[in-house]
C-alpha cells in the first residue's frame, strides 16, 4: 500500500465486536483530493480498487488522483488499472482459457521454469452452462436425455476441466445441470463484500461472457471481457481501460399493468443503442429505479451488451439487502455488506442532481408497452400490435434494410411438409418426440395434432412464412426473473384450462437459469401446464439463446430450404443475430416468457395479438391474449415462493449431489497437462517457438483483403457457436479424423481445438463477403467464402494459401464491427488466419480489445471514409504505414491502397490501440506472450 494514502485505512465495527478494516472513500475525499461524493457510484467503486491496490508499481498514486478527479465530459486519456476481486467463466470461453493456461505451463516447463508459476491469483469459477442442447423436448425425460447426450459429446472437455480443478488451486467448476453462469453468479457466487487479510472490499469481477453485467443489479462493478483479457486478470494483470463516460438514466413513474421487465429492457436497449453508449458506463437512478425489484434490475443489467454499454449499473439499496436475505445469504455476510456500503456513503439509489453524469437521459416507466425485438437484432423493438405489419413489411424489403428480399406475392403461400422413411432416421433419430410422428400416441390426448403420419405420405403439415418453429423460454436475461416466469406459467395454466394447445411440430422448451426456478414453478403448480403446452424442462443452461436449439426434423429443414421459407423463432433471450438460433430460421424474435408461450400457441409471428385470437377454446370460441394474460395481483401472490432462503441454501449446498454423470468422469492428475490425442482439446499454437524476447513489428506491406464486410458484423458472424455441416472446412477436418456428422457437436463445444476453430472463422452461413459479386437477382453469396486469384474458395483455404505465400491479409468492415458476445475465438481465429489488421468504420468494445490482445492491428476509418466511398472491391493491395517502435495510442496511421488499375491512394486511419499497456501487448505479439514473459521473468 502506498504511504500516500495510508490514512484512508479505517475500521468498521460489526455485531459481536467483529471488526473489518477498509479503505475509506469519504476519508480520501477529506484529504481534498477531489469531489468524490459527486462521482457516479460505479466510478467510486472502481476508485476504491485503485486506492486499495495502490502499490506504487502497477497502481500508482497518480492513478488515484486521476480517477478521484474524473470529470463528466473530459477527454478520455487516463488509463485506469483496475484489479478485480474474482473472475467468472462459462465453459465455451472457459475451456480455451484453460487450454491457454495449460499451454503456458507446458511452455514454462520447456524453459526449465516451475509450471506452478502459472497460477490464478484471484478466485476463478467456471460454470458449465453452454454445452447442453435441446435435442429432446416436450417430454418428461427431456432433461435426462439431453444431459446424457451432453455428457456423451463433451466427456473429453469435462475430463479436462477436472484436471484444471486439481492442477490450479483457485480454479473451481460448477458442473453441468446447475444453471446459467450469470444466474448462478447472482444467486450464489456473489457473497457481498470480500475480505482478505482483515480488509473488506466490494466484490468486483470480469467474466468471459458479455452478460457478466447481470451482476451490476446488486451494485457489483463487473463486465464481460474476452478469455485472453480474463487470463491476464487472473494472472495478476490489472484490467486496463480508459476512464469512461458515465451516462445516467433516470427512471421515473411505474410500469403499467400487463407490462413486463422484458418489455422494459427491450425499450432500454432501443433507447441506449440509439444514444450510442458503446464503451460507456450506464448508471440508473431516480424513483423509478428504486421501485424496481432486484430481478427486474438484473434483466436490464444483463442486456448491457445489447445496448452497447460496458455496464448497466444499479447502486445498492434496501431491495438489494432484501434480495440477499431471500436468496439465503448468511446473516454475517448481509450485515457486513450493508455496513460497508453505508460507511462508504454508497448506500441508496441517487436522486436527480445528486451526481454529475456525462449525460443524463430520462425514461418514464409508464411509457413502456408490450414489445418484442427482431427479426435480426435485439435493438430493433416492435410493439406487440405491430408484429404482423412489421413482418409483412420486412418480407419484401432488401437485406440492406433488415428485410428478407422476397417477392410480395409469396407472403401468403404455404408449402407442404413431406416425410419419408429414409429421412426420418439418421442424424435426427435422437429427436424422439420432436419427430413428426410423436403426435400419434402420447401427445394425442393433450395437444392439438396434425393429421396421422404414414411413411412416404404427406405429413398433413404445411409451412408458411412467419410460422413459429422454435419457441423457447431460455437464457439468463429472463429466467432469473420470477415475475416473468410465473407470468408464463399462469398464462399456460389459463390457456390449458381453455383447451388451447401448441402444434407438436413447434419445438418448445423450458431451460431455466437455475434449479430454483423449477422448484418454485413446481410448488406453485405451474410446471405441469407449461409441460402440457410442450414447455417441459429441457435443461439448465444456455440453450436456444446460444444456438443450442438442436436441429429441426429433416422434413421441416427440407421444406424451409427447398422453398426459402422465412420461418420464425420466439425466445426469451438476449441474442437473435442471423443464424444464431438455427441456421434455417431467419426471423428470430426476443420476447418475455409469457409472450413466448402465447406465440407458440398462435403458431405464427406475423400476428396482431391485440386483435387476432390465439386460437379457439373447447367450444370453438376465439380466445384472445387478454383472456389468458395474468394480472400483477396473481403474480405477486406467488412471488414469495420464488425467494425462499432455505431453497437456495439447499440447492447450492452441494454441486455434486444428484449428478452421477459428472461424478463418474475420471479426473486426470498432474501439474502439466499431457495433451492426449483429442478433437476437443488440443495444445494451442500461441506459444509455439516462444522465447523470452519479443519479436519485432513494423509496417504492413503488400497485404491482400481476405474479406470486405458491411455493417453490424457480429462475433457470431466471425466465429459462430452453433452446429456446422459436413461440407464446411471444420466438418471435413473432423471427418478426416474419423468423426462423423452426428458427433460434430458445435463450434462452441470445440473451442478447445484450434484446428476446428480456425476452420470455423468467418464460416457463419449468413456472413456476406462483399468481394463476391452478386448473382443475376442481386443477391450476395452467403457463407465463409472469398476470392483467391479471382476464383471463389473458402476463407480458410484462401488464408492458408496466403500464409504459404508469405502474404499478409487484412479485413475491411463497416460500422459496429464485432458486435455481440465476448467471443475470444473471433480474434484468435482472425490471427491464426494470418490477418494482420482489421480496418473498420467502428468497433464494438470487447472485440477491439481482443484483436489487440491477439496482436491484430485494429484501424478505424476517419470521417466518411468507407469501403464503398473508397471503391474497395477486393482486387486491391494494401500497405499500413507509420507503424514504428514508438507507436502511441490512437495515433493516425496511413492506409495506402493500391488499386488494380495501377493507381494508389493514401487514407488516414486511426490506430485503435487505445492505451499504453495495449501498445505493450501489441509489441509482444499479444497479451498472452506479454503476461507469460512477465511471469517467467519474475
Amino acid at each position: 500500500m502506498s504511504h500516500a494514502f495510508a490514512n484512508t485505512r479505517k475500521t468498521l465495527t460489526l455485531a459481536n465486536n467483529r471488526t473489518l478494516d477498509y479503505f475509506s472513500l469519504p476519508a480520501l475525499e477529506a484529504t481534498g483530493i477531489g469531489p468524490i461524493s459527486r462521482l457516479p457510484v460505479s466510478i467510486r467503486l472502481v476508485l476504491e480498487s485503485v486506492l486499495r491496490n495502490c502499490d506504487g508499481k502497477k497502481v500508482a498514486a497518480e492513478h488515484v488522483k486521476q480517477l478521484a478527479n474524473w470529470r463528466p465530459n473530459a477527454e478520455r486519456t487516463d488509463e485506469i488499472p483496475f484489479v478485480v476481486a474474482r473472475v467468472v467463466l462459462q465453459d465455451f470461453t472457459g475451456v480455451p482459457l484453460l487450454c491457454d493456461l495449460a499451454a503456458m505451463r507446458s511452455a514454462a516447463e520447456k524453459l526449465g521454469k516451475n509450471p506452478k508459476t502459472i497460477e490464478p491469483l484471484v478466485p476463478v469459477d467456471l460454470v458449465v452452462d453452454h454445452s447442453i442442447q435441446v435435442d429432446v423436448f416436450g417430454q418428461p425425460d427431456a432433461l435426462q436425455k439431453n444431459m446424457e447426450m451432453e455428457f456423451s459429446r463433451n466427456r473429453e472437455r469435462y475430463q479436462f476441466m477436472k484436471w484444471g480443478m486439481q492442477a490450479f488451486d483457485t480454479f473451481k467448476v460448477v458442473p453441468p445441470g446447475i444453471g446459467i453462469v450469470h444466474q448462478v453468479n447472482l444467486e450464489y457466487l456473489f457473497r457481498g463484500v470480500q475480505v482478505k487479510d482483515g480488509v473488506a472490499y466490494p466484490d468486483t469481477l470480469v467474466g468471459t461472457d458479455s452478460h457478466t453485467t447481470m451482476i451490476n443489479a446488486v451494485g457489483v462493478v463487473g463486465w464481460g471481457v474476452g478469455g485472453i483479457e480474463a487470463e491476464a486478470g487472473m494472472l495478476g494483470q490489472p484490467v486496463y481501460f480508459l476512464t469512461p463516460d458515465v451516462v445516467g438514466v433516470e427512471l421515473t413513474g411505474k410500469l403499467r399493468e400487463g407490462v413486463t421487465a422484458t418489455d422494459l429492457v427491450l425499450t432500454v436497449t432501443e433507447l441506449l443503442r440509439r444514444e450510442k453508449v458503446v464503451g460507456k458506463f450506464v448508471e440508473f437512478f431516480g424513483a423509478g429505479t428504486a421501485s424496481l425489484t432486484v430481478t427486474d434490475r438484473a434483466t436490464i443489467a444483463n442486456m448491457a451488451p445489447e445496448y452497447g454499454a460496458t455496464m448497466g449499473f444499479f447502486p445498492v439499496d434496501e431491495k438489494t439487502i432484501a434480495y440477499l436475505r431471500g436468496t439465503g445469504r448468511l446473516d454475517a455476510e448481509i450485515e457486513a455488506f450493508e455496513a460497508y456500503f453505508k460507511a462508504q456513503q454508497l448506500f441508496g439509489i441517487p436522486k436527480a442532481g445528486d451526481i454529475d453524469y456525462s449525460k443524463t437521459l430520462t425514461l418514464n416507466l409508464d411509457s413502456i408497452v408490450p414489445s418484442l425485438a427482431g427479426p435480426k437484432r435485439p435493438q430493433d423493438r416492435i410493439e406487440l400490435p405491430a408484429m404482423r405489419e412489421n413482418f409483412n413489411a420486412l418480407f419484401s424489403k432488401p437485406g440492406a434494410e433488415n428485410g428478407f428480399g422476397k417477392l410480395p406475392g409469396d407472403l401468403h403461400k404455404r408449402y407442404p411438409v413431406g416425410v419419408s422413411t429414409s429421412q426420418a432416421i439418421g442424424d435426427n433419430q435422437h429427436l424422439k418426440r420432436s419427430d413428426l410422428q410423436r403426435n400419434e400416441l402420447e401427445m394425442a390426448d393433450n395437444r392439438n395434432t396434425p393429421n396421422h403420419v404414414e411413411a412416404g405420405h404427406d405429413t398433413g403439415i404445411d409451412l408458411g412464412h412467419g410460422d413459429v418453429l422454435i419457441a423457447a423460454i431460455t437464457s439468463c436475461t429472463n429466467t432469473s426473473n420470477p415475475g416473468v416466469l410465473l407470468a408464463a406459467g399462469l398464462l399456460a395454466k389459463k390457456a390449458v384450462e381453455k383447451g388451447l394447445r401448441v402444434q407438436p411440430h413447434i419445438k418448445t422448451s423450458l431451460a431455466p437459469g437455475s434449479r430454483v426456478v423449477t422448484d418454485y414453478l413446481e410448488k406453485t403448480g405451474l410446471l405441469e401446464p407449461l409441460a402440457t403446452l410442450g414447455f417441459a424442462l429441457a435443461g439448465y443452461g444456455c440453450t436456444t439463446c446460444i444456438g443450442n436449439s438442436g436441429d429441426l426434423t429433416p422434413e421441416l429443414n427440407a421444406a424451409i430450404t427447398d422453398n426459402d421459407v422465412i420461418a420464425a423463432a420466439v425466445l426469451s433471450g438476449n441474442r437473435n443475430f442471423e443464424a444464431r438460433i438455427h441456421p434455417n430460421i431467419r426471423a428470430n424474435y426476443l420476447a418475455s416468457p409469457p409472450l413466448v408461450v402465447a406465440f407458440a400457441i398462435a403458431g405464427r409471428a406475423n400476428i396482431d395479438l391485440d386483435h387476432e385470437p390465439l386460437g379457439d377454446d373447447k367450444d370453438g370460441k376465439p380466445v384472445y391474449l387478454r383472456d389468458v394474460w395474468p394480472n400483477s395481483d396473481e403474480i405477486n401472490k406467488l412471488l414469495p415462493q420464488a425467494l425462499d432462503p432455505a431453497t437456495f441454501q439447499r440447492l447450492y449446498r452441494d454441486f455434486t449431489q444428484d449428478l452421477p454423470l459428472w461424478n463418474e468422469i475420471p479426473a486426470p492428475t498432474g501439474q502439466v497437462y499431457s495433451w492426449p490425442e483429442s478433437t476437443y482439446i488440443a495444445k494451442p499454437p500461441f506459444f509455439d517457438g516462444f522465447s523470452m524476447q519479443p519479436g519485432t513489428f513494423g509496417e504492413i506491406r503488400g497485404a491482400k483483403p481476405l474479406l470486405i464486410l458491411g455493417d453490424s458484423v457480429t462475433t457470431d458472424h466471425i466465429s459462430p457457436a452453433g452446429s456446422f455441416s459436413d461440407k464446411t472446412p471444420a466438418g471435413q477436418y473432423l471427418q478426416s479424423k474419423g468423426i462423423q456428422r452426428p458427433d460434430f457437436n458445435s463450434y462452441g463445444s470445440r473451442r478447445g481445438n484450434h484446428d476446428v476453430m480456425i476452420r470455423g472463422t468467418f464460416a457463419n452461413v449468413r456472413v456476406k463477403n462483399l468481394m463476391l459479386p452478386p448473382d443475376a437477382d442481386g443477391r450476395r453469396v452467403e457463407g465463409g467464402f472469398t476470392l483467391l486469384d479471382g476464383k471463389q474458395t473458402t476463407v480458410y483455404d484462401a488464408a492458408q494459401s496466403y500464409i504459404a505465400r508469405g502474404t499478409p491479409t487484412v479485413v475491411i468492415a463497416g460500422e459496429e464491427y464485432g458486435t455481440g458476445s465476448s467471443r475470444d475465438w473471433a480474434a484468435k481465429g482472425t490471427q491464426l488466419l494470418g490477418v494482420k489488421a482489421v480496418v473498420a468504420r467502428s468497433f464494438e468494445r470487447i472485440h477491439r480489445s481482443n484483436l489487440v490482445g491477439m496482436g491484430v492491428l485494429p484501424l478505424q476509418f476517419k470521417g466518411d471514409d468507407s469501403a464503398t466511398s473508397l471503391g474497395l472491391v477486393g482486387t486491391e493491395t494494401y500497405d499500413v504505414l507509420g507503424v514504428t517502435a514508438d507507436l502511441s495510442p490512437q495515433q493516425d496511421l496511413t492506409l495506402r491502397i493500391h488499386y488494380a488499375d495501377g493507381k494508389s491512394r493514401d487514407v488516414a486511419v486511426r490506430c485503435r490501440i487505445d492505451t499504453p499497456i495495449e501498445v505493450d501487448y501489441y509489441r509482444h505479439g499479444g497479451i498472452l506472450p506479454f503476461v507469460l514473459r512477465e511471469l517467467m521473468a519474475g
